[in-house]
């Protein structure tokens, strides 16, 4: 469940390659847990369809310098290079202020 607003979004649809191939599985594993100890880091919600092999992973920053730094992680930065290298077909990196979010049944105020 996203942070209470305001807060920063990297949203970032994507197409793989394939399931999994050399190490995806392993890298977003250690990618997440990564993430999670960086100063700043709010959540994460993530879903992948298996068959069209089309996903999104949405990213939640209190800021955006806390975005910034972790782009510039080293080990985030491998994962970059082997994400654009193996694992993915395509993606995009929005990133967004999000200043208002409701929702139905999942007990957030509208």
């Amino acid at each position: 469940m996203p942070p209470k607003p305001p807060y920063y979004a990297v949203i970032f649809p994507n197409r793989r390659t394939t399931e999994d191939n050399e190490g995806y599985a392993a890298m977003a594993a250690a990618m997440v847990e990564l993430a999670q100890q960086q100063p700043g880091y709010l959540g994460m919600d993530s879903v992948r369809d298996p068959e069209s092999r089309e996903g999104i992973t949405v990213s939640y920053w209190q800021d955006e310098e806390s975005i910034l730094a972790w782009k510039q992680v080293s080990e985030h930065r491998l994962a970059q290079k082997m994400g654009r290298e193996k694992w993915y077909e395509s993606y995009t990196a929005h990133v967004a202020r999000v200043d208002r979010s409701y929702g139905f049944g999942n007990n957030e105020d509208a």
